[in-house]
């Protein structure tokens, strides 16, 4: 309930308290958290008039994890809750192995931090738990943002497992939680379209597609990204699973490098492109298209005929219909005509509420130049 929603208020109002909503007919619309510092006013718990307390959070997390049973997850990390989506909003909690990384991502679940983290330790006993609260959304919560240490012991790096290879996972410093987990079934999607084939991943991180890539049958993969940092974990990654000898990386800006691999005359017969959100408001969504638009023409340009390009957008404010037109434009731009093999969205440890699409944010598109 954003701020410009609420006509009044009756009493005073503490920050994180929970207050019961009404229409103008004075009928009972939910229950939720209250945040005067926020333009999210209020976050909505539930629409029944039932208490919000130690108990229910309790149900609501073992049902957040019951979820999760109901799919396989080939792998030994995975999200648990997903706040709105799990119906615990402001709350984000992954697993790494025996460890937990939490997000505590609204007033009201940060001035219900030693319950959440109680509630956590009793449900799914873990070795340690880390906050990875350095998020600009605490700001607009009123939070001041920091990271570090809230209970048991967690190491600097986790090694995981997801569809056969083993990562390096640097839940401290690294992206997000430290890996991307989402972008799961996406990575898994490569099998089959990888044969004998030479890659270019953009955007690489730690490696995790170039690597599932080489694991798939492909001849050789080249990586690419900004930070130094993800390239040496991406490296180390590429050891970890033999796969050095196929896997190479270095640094280097996307765009500059997708120009100058076409001016060298360079070509690829698969490229990912997994790039960082370009927008993160309406407002800044011309620029993000233009944006798109070019990784995605480089990228068919450098393609083969019967080459596959990976693409993704992780930006909430580009629809799928507008990331599809794009890619279109692209093609037509670049020359080329592609089929449309697959479209995914995030993984289901991030399930999509229907009637809340912001849940909804990743978009993959897998295309074959014709």
């Amino acid at each position: 309930m954003y701020a410009g929603e609420i006509e009044k208020t009756d009493g005073p109002i503490s920050p994180g308290e929970i207050v019961d909503l009404y229409d103008a007919r004075g009928s009972f619309l939910g229950r939720g958290y209250f945040n005067p510092s926020s333009q999210i006013r209020v976050r909505v718990l539930s629409f029944e008039p039932e208490a919000i307390d130690g108990d229910f959070l309790r149900r609501r997390l073992q049902q957040a994890i019951d979820r999760r049973s109901l799919f396989s997850i080939p792998s030994d990390a995975c999200r648990l809750v997903f706040s709105e989506a799990d119906l615990l909003p402001g709350l984000i909690l992954d697993r790494y192995g025996p460890y937990l990384v939490i997000q505590l991502l609204a007033l009201g679940m940060e001035v219900r931090r030693e319950m959440v983290l109680s509630l956590v330790r009793e449900t799914l006993n873990p070795l340690g738990i880390y906050a990875r609260n350095d998020l600009h959304v605490r700001e607009l919560e009123g939070l001041p943002s920091g990271k570090g240490l809230l209970w048991g012991e967690v190491p600097d790096r986790i090694q995981i497992r997801e569809g056969g290879l083993s990562f390096w996972v640097d839940v401290k410093g690294g992206q997000k939680t430290g890996f991307f987990l989402d972008q799961r079934g996406s990575r898994l999607a490569l099998q089959g379209l990888c044969q004998d084939r030479r890659g270019l991943d953009c955007f690489c991180y730690s490696g995790a597609f170039s690597l599932q890539a080489a694991h798939f049958g492909a001849a050789s993969v080249l990586g690419l990204d900004i930070s130094e940092e993800a390239i040496a974990l991406a490296q180390e990654n590429a050891r970890l699973n033999g796969l050095s000898d196929r896997c190479q990386f270095r640094a280097g800006n996307a765009f500059d490098e997708l120009r100058a691999l076409e001016r060298q005359g360079e070509r690829f017969d698969l490229v990912i492109l997994d790039p960082p959100a370009f927008t993160k408001s309406k407002q800044a969504i011309e620029p993000a298209l233009r944006g798109y638009k070019e990784i995605n023409l480089r990228a068919l340009k450098l393609l083969e005929p019967g080459g596959i390009l990976l693409t993704c957008s992780c930006s909430y404010h580009l629809s799928p219909q507008l990331f599809l037109q794009l890619l279109e434009e692209a093609a037509a731009d670049a020359g080329r005509r592609v089929h449309l093999l697959q479209f995914r969205t995030q993984a289901p440890d991030h399930p999509i509420l229907l009637g809340v699409p912001e849940t909804c944010y990743l978009k993959c598109a897998i295309l074959r130049v014709v």
